[in-house]
C-alpha cells in the first residue's frame, strides 16, 4: 500500500494534483497497490481529490483523528475532543484572544474575529458556519469537535501551546506553526486534536483494513505532523522541501518538491512499487 500526504506533497501550491503522480497512482491501481490518503484536511476538504485520484477506500483525515470510507462517505473511526478538556481550552483560548475555528461534524466553525484567517483556514475545508463566538462552550452542544485551531502573534501562541500541553496534556496533543501565506507574514497557529490519533495510528488502521502489515506500507509526505506516519511505515518518503526534522523521521529523501511534483511517481518507484 502506498499512503501520502495532500498539501505539500500530493498537491501543487494551487491544490491540483501532478500530473506525473495522477498518471502513477492510475499505475499502482492498475497494478493492485492499494493507495489511501493521510492529511490534516478535514474530511469535506479531501472528498474530491480523493475521487480525483481514484481513491475510493478509507482515507484519514484530520491528522489521524477521523476514517471515511470514500466510496460511501461512511465514517469509520473518529476521535473526537472530550468536552471535560474542551471548556478549560476554549477558557484559554478566549483569555489569549486568539482567533480560533472549531473543526466539528465535518465542518469548519468560526467567528467574526476568525473572518481575517478564514481564507487560510479553508484549505482545511470550504464547508463553513458562522457562530457568535467560537470561544463558548456552549456553541458546540451536540457537537463532535475533532480539532481545535488558533492563530495569532506567534509569542501568545507558543505560551498558549505550552499551558495547553501542561494543563491537558493526558486529553490534548498539540501542534504549533508558523504561517507563510501571504497576508498573514508573522503569524503562527496551533492544531488541538485530542490524543490517541495521529497519522501514524491511521497508517496502521488502514493498513490492517487492508490485511497488511505496517512494514508493507510506503508513506510519503512532508511536514511536522507527517513524522508519526513516516516513522509508522515500512519505508517512508520525505519531500525535498521538507523541515530537516522531518527528514530524519523518513527512510528517503525524495529529490521532487512540492512546486516540481512527481514526489508520488519517485517514491513508488524507488520503493519498487512501479
Amino acid at each position: 500500500m502506498l499512503v501520502t500526504d495532500l498539501d505539500g506533497t500530493l498537491l501543487d501550491s494551487n491544490g491540483e494534483v501532478h500530473e506525473r503522480d495522477r498518471t502513477a497512482i492510475a499505475e499502482l491501481s492498475r497494478r493492485g497497490i492499494a493507495v489511501s490518503v493521510c492529511t490534516g484536511r478535514m474530511y469535506s476538504g479531501t472528498r474530491a481529490i480523493a475521487h480525483e485520484i481514484g481513491v475510493r477506500g478509507p482515507v484519514a483525515c484530520i491528522d489521524g483523528s477521523h476514517i471515511v470510507e470514500v466510496a460511501t462517505d461512511r465514517e469509520l473511526h473518529a476521535r473526537h475532543i472530550d468536552s471535560s478538556a474542551l471548556t478549560p481550552l476554549i477558557r484559554q483560548l478566549r483569555e489569549a484572544e486568539l482567533a480560533a475555528f472549531a473543526f466539528a461534524d465535518d465542518t469548519v466553525l468560526h467567528d467574526d474575529d476568525g473572518l481575517p484567517f478564514l481564507g487560510y483556514v479553508s484549505t482545511w475545508s470550504r464547508r463553513a458556519e458562522p457562530l457568535p463566538s467560537v470561544l463558548d462552550a456552549e456553541a458546540f452542544r451536540g457537537r463532535s469537535v475533532s480539532a481545535v485551531v488558533a492563530l495569532g502573534i506567534a509569542e501568545t501562541v507558543e505560551a498558549t501551546a505550552s499551558f495547553v500541553r501542561a494543563l491537558l496534556s493526558d486529553a490534548l496533543q498539540v501542534i504549533t506553526f508558523s504561517v507563510s501565506r501571504n497576508g498573514l507574514h508573522g503569524t503562527s497557529g496551533m492544531v488541538i486534536r485530542a490524543t490517541g490519533a495521529t497519522k501514524g495510528t491511521a497508517l496502521a488502521w488502514i493498513a490492517r483494513h487492508y490485511g497488511l502489515d505496517t512494514s508493507e506500507v510506503v508513506a510519503v509526505g512532508d511536514w511536522l505532523n507527517d513524522i508519526p506516519m513516516l516513522r509508522a511505515a515500512g519505508r517512508s518518503f520525505v519531500m525535498a522541501q521538507a523541515p530537516d526534522e522531518v527528514k530524519a523521521a523518513a527512510t528517503d529523501e525524495l529529490q521532487a518538491d512540492f512546486m516540481s511534483g512527481g514526489g508520488i511517481a519517485e517514491a513508488a518507484d524507488r520503493a519498487g512499487l512501479l
